[in-house]
């Protein structure tokens, strides 16, 4: 697989993100600097985005206008065919593609504006937040993938009459705790790969309607990986997928991941978390039989895999269908093929619910109600 191919669709995922911005409405907002005040407040009403990103050749971003800069203009006795340079606002704030829609909500709160340009290195415009987008999530049409097939052997007897994805925690299954989250944040199309008591879970989330989502089913007939999976789908999505192992609850935001992953034109992402592990003794450091320091109970921090992650269309393409993979077994082979393979860290809370003491601990967090 060519690596230029994997890099243009991660650029088609960092432009489909700059879609979420608004991107057919920062390109109405546009105005170059030339323009006269006549042409600003046609384009003002036009774009409907309150403000106006007057730019330069290669929109190189010079400053913005808004309602009350043309409103202070024509006060000053500004005609109408005036150019717009003297009133255009020069220190505007303005914010790097990579950062974070929650971030850039903050931001616009914070100074009370409606209006945040995006822009890049060079101060080409490339997006634009507003306010009244922000507070409403956005539309994420990538599919994600759940799995949900494992035999949870470690959690049994709580697995014997039922798939662990089902069991309940705070009222509710932990597979419905992940698509409630993900829906939070406007994905809409799932995929439930199910194996073991597979039917229980169908039965309980059947399309998806009640959640006011799309779910379909991949059924294996025999355990797959949490990669395998992959390869039964019918058809390969054409836009990058969440993939998330069922028994994982976190706060993490898969938005904010999908976004990481496509400014960073991965191949493919994959969710890590630092672990640290005390020593229970002090370590005495030698070479040969003599000793040259000592560490008292020294902390060993590591970064484990998390089980969340993001994949290009492309990478699908290196399984075999029903073939057993793990998720580290596909990032070796796409590293083998020289594309880009990355980390997202992540602070938020996080629990592998693996064994009976995990779940107490998640039943604990999430509070014990009717189960």
């Amino acid at each position: 697989m060519a690596i230029g191919s994997v890099g243009r669709a991660a650029a088609t995922c960092l432009s489909t993100r700059l879609a979420c911005m608004g991107n057919e409405t920062w390109r109405r907002a546009l105005l170059h600097r030339n323009a006269t005040l006549e042409q600003a407040i046609q384009r003002l009403e036009e774009s409907g985005t309150q403000i106006i990103l007057v730019v330069d050749e290669g929109d190189i971003l010079v400053g913005t206008l808004t309602d009350g800069d043309i409103r202070r203009g024509l006060l000053k006795g500004i005609g109408l065919k005036s150019a717009i340079e003297s009133i255009v606002h020069r220190d505007a704030l303005v914010v790097p593609p990579q950062m974070s829609r929650e971030m850039a909500l903050n931001l616009m709160q914070a100074n009370v504006i409606h209006a945040l340009p995006v822009v890049d290195e060079s101060r080409r415009v490339v997006g634009l937040y507003l306010l009244n987008e922000l507070l409403v999530p956005a539309h994420r049409p990538n599919p994600m993938v759940i799995m949900a097939g494992g035999l949870g052997t470690r959690l049994r007897p709580h697995t014997e009459n039922c798939p662990k994805p089902l069991l309940p925690v705070g009222g509710k299954p932990m597979l419905e705790h992940t698509i409630e989250r993900a829906r939070a944040e406007g994905f809409r199309h799932f995929f439930l790969a199910v194996h073991y008591l597979g039917h229980m879970i169908e039965e309980y989330f059947k399309n998806g309607e009640r959640w006011g989502v799309r779910i379909e089913y991949i059924r294996e007939d025999s355990p797959l990986g949490t990669a395998g999976a992959l390869s039964l789908m019918q058809q390969f999505p054409s836009i990058p997928l969440l993939v998330t192992n069922g028994d994982v609850l976190t706060d993490i935001r898969y938005g904010e991941l999908l976004d990481f992953h496509c400014y960073h034109l991965a191949a493919a992402t994959m969710a890590v978390r630092q672990h640290e592990w005390q020593h229970p003794f002090g370590v005495v450091r030698i070479k040969g039989v003599d000793i040259v320091g000592f560490e008292e109970k020294p902390i060993s921090r590591s970064h484990i895999n998390a089980g969340v992650y993001v994949l290009e269309p492309r990478t699908l393409e290196l399984l075999r269908a029903g073939e057993h993979c793990d998720m580290p077994t596909l990032f070796a082979r796409i590293q083998q093929r020289s594309m880009r393979t990355i980390v997202y860290p992540m602070h938020e809370p996080w629990l592998d619910v693996g064994r009976p003491d995990d779940l107490e601990s998640a039943r604990d967090k999430f509070g014990k109600s009717a189960e």
